[in-house]
């Protein structure tokens, strides 16, 4: 542990200040359920609490800057070992559940996932309601950068910190001088939004725990619900478009809202490319859809065909996960649709999840060359070794248009196929060459 006990050193911290978390369901628990699970929820804060303190006695003589391999492992070690600890009250008081399952619940709760494998939610204590939904809430934004704006003195390494949990296009997003400063200002944001959500959901007829669950897991964008139907439990048209609304606004980066508090303009939002391709797919998706359901009379009226449309597209687009009906009895390209827009929608530096409308602006801008018909049905293809694809080189069409270094990245990708992949890609790898 010596040589990595910086990393160890911040883990212990982090810990402990986990273990504050248990303080919300058990306060529900308390106040509102009679204390039926109170030991439970005591008993997780002392063994998350006094883990954390043991692990800070072991380490506290190793505080150094965080070089850049310790903040990578601090931030795998964070995402692994809390939901161990975020598991324990779920296993002594839901019916049923064994270690396994209880950490994959945990896991999807501060993944901000959204899957679960439990059933009659309804039924459930409040607090353990509470307790899953909160799990998303403080995952959505990211542990390691709450534990930067709260935690000041994480200020060692805390840009190799930072970097780590904010990989790809938002890892040099240094809104301010100081990397704590720009962490409280993205919590600031999410935590307005938050309590924005709460009061919309509260007048739209939710109890207040609803609510404040249901703020939990729209602005984390993940979706778990305290009700089996999820949010078709209600079968309220307002709070289906308020849960629109806040979806949609959690799927953009929070510094993007940052910065339009700083400036006191719409610039950083209106003209970030970004930002603009986001609203525009939500929009078309959320207009296409509504036609299929109209054209193949899925629904009578087009108020509601609209209204469930732009809420599936929403919820599946930014990776929340409601839903208010089976979407998979609607025509067959729909699902389909929404598992592919769930798949990059999102803006890097939101909750959402996906690899992040960014990366896909930067795909199709370097598709060297190619319209994305073409690029993308070239490398489907070629790599299953079919031939034919679509635009260009659809069956009217042929490869003569591609050029030297395209057609290069064509015979790659028939040899890939050929070959399988792991055939070629074993020469990549240390063992292979070693003797």
């Amino acid at each position: 542990m010596t040589r990595f006990a910086p990393a160890f050193l911040i883990l212990s911290w982090v810990i402990m200040g986990f273990s504050f978390a248990f303080w919300v369901p058990l306060a529900w628990d308390w106040w509102g359920e009679g204390g039926r699970n109170l030991r439970i929820w005591l008993g997780s804060f002392g063994l998350t609490f006094f883990t954390g303190l043991w692990l800070w006695w072991r380490t506290r003589r190793h505080a150094a800057e965080l070089t850049v391999r310790d903040g990578f492992l601090l931030v795998n070690l964070v995402w692994l070992v809390l939901p161990a600890y975020a598991a324990v009250p779920l296993w002594f008081t839901v019916p049923g559940i064994g270690v396994v399952q209880a950490y994959f619940e945990a896991m999807s709760g501060l993944t901000a996932t959204g899957a679960t494998s439990l059933a009659g939610l309804d039924v459930l204590a409040t607090s353990i309601n509470i307790w899953r939904c909160f799990l998303q809430l403080i995952g959505g934004l990211g542990i390691m950068l709450l534990a930067l704006a709260v935690l000041p003195f994480l200020g060692l390494g805390g840009l190799q910190i930072f970097k780590a949990e904010m990989p790809g296009p938002m890892k040099d997003s240094r809104l301010t001088p100081r990397i704590a400063e720009t962490a409280r200002g993205m919590w600031g944001v999410y935590f307005v939004l938050s309590v924005a959500c709460l009061l919309a959901y509260r007048a739209g007829g939710m109890s207040w725990a609803d609510a404040f669950m249901h703020m939990c897991t729209t602005v984390g964008l993940g979706g778990l619900s305290s009700h089996d139907q999820s949010f078709a439990f209600w079968g309220s048209p307002q709070l289906e478009w308020t849960a629109v609304l806040f979806m949609a606004l959690a799927g953009v980066s929070f510094a993007r809202y940052f910065l339009l508090w700083q400036l006191r303009s719409l610039a950083p939002l209106t003209r970030d490319a970004e930002v603009r391709a986001y609203v525009t797919v939500l929009l078309l998706a959320s207009a296409g859809v509504a036609a299929m359901l109209i054209t193949h009379d899925v629904y009578e009226d087009f108020p509601s065909a609209v209204r469930h449309a732009a809420f599936q597209v929403v919820s599946v687009a930014t990776t929340t996960g409601y839903s208010i009906g089976d979407y998979l009895t609607w025509p067959t390209f729909v699902p389909v649709l929404l598992l592919f827009l769930g798949s990059f929608v999102s803006c890097a530096g939101s909750t959402g999840g996906g690899i992040k409308m960014v990366r896909m602006l930067v795909l199709v801008r370097l598709a060297s060359g190619l319209d994305v018909v073409t690029a993308f049905s070239a490398v489907i293809a070629n790599v299953n070794n079919i031939g034919p694809g679509m635009g260009r080189i659809g069956p009217a069409g042929n490869y003569a248009s591609f050029t030297d270094p395209q057609l290069a990245l064509c015979a790659l990708a028939m040899v890939l196929g050929r070959l399988e992949l792991l055939s070629m890609l074993v020469l990549f790898t240390p063992a292979f060459w070693r003797r």
